[in-house]
Order: structure tokens, then sequence, then C-alpha cells
């Protein structure tokens, strides 16, 4: 109980003076990862249950990635023209429909095809929660309040995997069925609670409300660009965290069971962690944090190349990567905020999911080719080194330093319509 009491302890002092639609918010984020149990579990229940190859998952994780990628760019604009409510209440709903029928179809095409509208829906509803943070929190509050919504995703995530993965003995559908009702309530709190948080049209909007920034002008943002190409490479490596981990331990003899608990680490050590490292990195230097954050990532992921069949070096390596994941998301999620004008909130959030669309779609394609086709070392290895590479571009931007918003926005075409 004492370990209990102190992380609520921290969570008031993190959560302290934050909006209370921010909280209902925060709320529907947790109900939603409680269950979700597909996007981690789906290379293994392509692997163990319908005896897939890894090339094969690897293409269904991509389509997977490539929905994401186009869910990316028009829900973002959606953000900003319809509102965040009504876009984030689209998606929880097909999401909900979708993976619940990923869970009864059957055969590679079927398969295959779901899992892109999964990855279309699934997808969509980022930009919209990035931008309703955004839009409710000052700035000088965002990093606390990102990173108390990433604390939210690793609690479901946490419970989700460890749960999930005693579940798989009797059998996946449960798991695609229960994550199917979690989104469902989600979108029920978000309905009931969440009113819109989209700002007031202003003198720089066009006639008819809509802001001038287009997609076009978001992506001629050169200093938001490079974070959005640099956050690329990394997602390449964390994302094989849900893609080729599971079947690279398969591959080793270990259980589905063994890969939910030791991947439920990652979510544990997050919700112990995240919130104290938080309040000790406040003050820092923003480019040091990127730096570290990066290395870790790369080279936890990099430690796995010795673990074999060792539940404690799989262990190991996910410690290390974690640590490297909470120094990292809510630094960079404050960063793009930074970068992002209020009438463009959407665009600009809807650009940098794109980056771990994309990811999403590259990673289980190039991880299931390398771990296939040149085994367990090449696929870590190249983990470790597109870390390396990430914390010296980090460190490049660094010198550069970032374009305020104020600046982008005032940069913005003139025309009155907007590009997207």
């Amino acid at each position: 109980m004492p370990l209990i009491a102190r992380l609520v302890a921290e969570a008031r002092r993190a959560g302290g003076g934050l909006p209370r639609r921010f909280w209902w918010l925060w709320t529907s984020t947790l109900v939603n990862r409680l269950g979700g149990f597909v996007v981690t579990f789906l290379s293994m229940y392509l692997t163990a249950e319908r005896h897939y190859p890894p090339a094969y998952v690897g293409l269904v994780g991509g389509l997977f990635g490539l929905g994401s990628a186009v869910s990316s760019l028009g829900a973002g604009v959606l953000t900003d023209r319809l509102g965040r409510r009504p876009t984030l209440l689209a998606a929880q709903l097909a999401t909900a429909l979708s993976t619940a029928v990923l869970g009864l179809v059957d055969g590679p095409v079927a398969i295959a095809a779901v899992a892109f509208v999964v990855g279309l829906a699934n997808n969509a509803s980022r930009p919209a929660v990035s931008a309703m943070i955004a839009d409710l929190v000052p700035p000088a509050d965002r990093v606390r309040a990102y990173a108390l919504n990433y604390w939210a995703i690793n609690i479901g995530f946490g419970v989700s995997a460890a749960v999930a993965g005693l579940l798989t003995a009797h059998g996946y559908l449960t798991l695609f069925l229960l994550d199917a009702l979690t989104t469902l309530l989600c979108a029920v709190v978000v309905f009931v609670k969440v009113p819109e948080t989209r700002p007031e049209s202003k003198a720089a909007d066009a006639p008819d409300g809509r802001p001038r920034i287009g997609l076009g002008t978001v992506f001629r943002d050169g200093p938001f660009m490079a974070v959005v190409g640099v956050n690329l490479l990394l997602a390449l490596v964390v994302l094989q965290g849900s893609s080729t981990l599971p079947v690279d331990m398969a591959r080793h003899g270990l259980s589905p069971s063994v890969f939910g608990l030791v991947i439920s680490l990652n979510g544990v050590l997050i919700v112990l962690l995240q919130l104290p490292l938080t309040r000790l990195m406040e003050g820092l230097d923003r480019t040091a944090l990127l730096v570290a954050g990066a290395l870790l990532t790369g080279w936890g992921f990099g430690l796995t190349a010795l673990a074999g069949s060792s539940v404690a070096l799989y262990a190991l390596a996910v410690a290390v990567w974690t640590i490297g994941e909470i120094v990292n998301s809510p630094t960079m999620m404050a960063l793009v905020a930074e970068h992002s004008p209020a009438a463009a909130r959407g665009r600009y959030q809807g650009v940098y999911s794109l980056s771990w669309s994309l990811a999403g779609f590259l990673a289980p394609v190039l991880g299931g080719l390398l771990l296939q086709y040149a085994g367990s070392w090449a696929l870590w290895g190249g983990c470790a080194g597109a870390g390396t590479l990430a914390a010296v571009a980090f460190l490049r931007i660094g010198r550069r330093g970032p374009a305020p918003a104020d600046r982008v926005a005032a940069e913005a075409p003139a025309p009155a319509e907007v590009s997207a």
C-alpha cells in the first residue's frame, strides 16, 4: 500500500492545476488502453494461432501502419475543420467495429484488408487527443500533461498486456471483442464528459472560419519536419517491441504468456517511474533529454540480441528502452505542441503522427524481413545503430533551435482557402 499511496501522491502533485476537462480526456484514454490487446498481440496471434510466417506477419503489420499513415493527415485536417470531439468519436466507433471484425475474419487476404481498416480507424484519434491537450493546457504545463496522458496509456498497456497473455489460453477472439468493448466505453466517456475544445476562429482565419494554414505550410516548416524525421527513425526502433519482438521470442521457444509478462514490464515501469522522472527532468536541457532518450531506446533494443531464450535478458532489454521512452515521449510531445499554431494544431499533430504511422508500416516489414533472412543480430544491431543516429540528429537540431509557433503562423500563406 505505501507504493500505491506514493503513486497517488505523485499523481496529485503532477496533476495540480490542470483543468477538469483534461482529466475526463485522461480517463477516456485510460479506459481505452485497458483493453488495448490487439495491437500488442496481433503478431503473436498471426504466428502462434494462424501459423503464418514472419514475412506475412510483417506485411499485415505494415498494412496496419499504412492505414494509420493515411488517417494521420486526414484526421489532422478533420480535427481542425470539423472539430476535435466529432473526429475523436468517429475514430473510436470505427475502431471498435473494425477490431471486432478482425477477430472474426479468416484467410490471409481478408485479415490483411481488415488490418488496414483497423489501422485507419485506430490512429485517427491521435491528432484529436493531442490537439485537445494543447487546447486545454497552457504551455508551461504541457510537459506534465503529456506525461500524465502517456502515464495513463501505459497503466492500461501494462494491465492489458499481462491479462491478455493469460487470456490467450482461452482463445484470441476474446481479446478482439474486449478491445472493441473498451473502445466503445471510451467513446461514451468522450460523448458525455468532453466538450469541443477547438479555439474560436480569429482574424487570421478565412472568412468561413477555417484556418489559413494548410498541410503545405506544415511540410515547409523545416525545423518541425526535422523533428518529425528524427522521430520516424526512432519510431522504427520502438515499434519492434510490438511487431518483431514477440516473433523473435516465439522463435526461441517462449510462449505468449511469457511475452505478455515481459512486455508488461514496459507499462509497469512507466507507471512507477514516469511521474517522478518527469519531475526530475524539469529544468533540464531539452536537447540532452532527447539525446539520452534516443540512446537508451536504441541500445536497449540492441540488448535483445543477447537474450536468446533468457527471459531475464529480455526483461533487462525492455527495462532499458523503457527508460528511453519515459525521457523521450513527453519531451517530444511538448516540443511538437510548441511548434503548432493554435489554428492548425490538428494538422501539425497529424503530420507528427504520420511519422509514427509510417513507422508502423515500415517497422514490421523491415523487421520481419531482417529477422527472417538476416537473423536476430542484424535486427537488434540495426536498432542500436538507429538509436545512435537519432541521438546525433537531435544534437544538430538542438544547435539550430526550433522555430516557435508564432513565427510559423506569421509565415502562413495569405490565401483565404485552406490547401487541405
